[in-house]
């Protein structure tokens, strides 16, 4: 039986909380961020929790 291995690239773009809620970052910052309000970039700064359509997919690959 072949070892099952997690996704580095996934696991690194995606926090899983502890209750299962899948969390990510908002997008848009890379760059662009002087035309944003301060309002606009504060709140990218927090973690929002991912559609429950692509929760499923994105967990299987997240095996911890």
């Amino acid at each position: 039986m072949p070892k099952v291995k997690t996704r580095k690239s996934i696991s690194k773009r995606f926090k899983m909380t502890k209750g299962g809620k899948i969390l990510r970052r908002p997008t848009g910052l890379d760059h662009f961020r002087a035309k944003k309000s301060g309002k606009e970039v504060r709140k990218s700064r927090k973690w929002i929790p991912l559609n429950p359509s692509e929760k499923k997919r994105v967990k299987r690959m997240i095996v911890f």
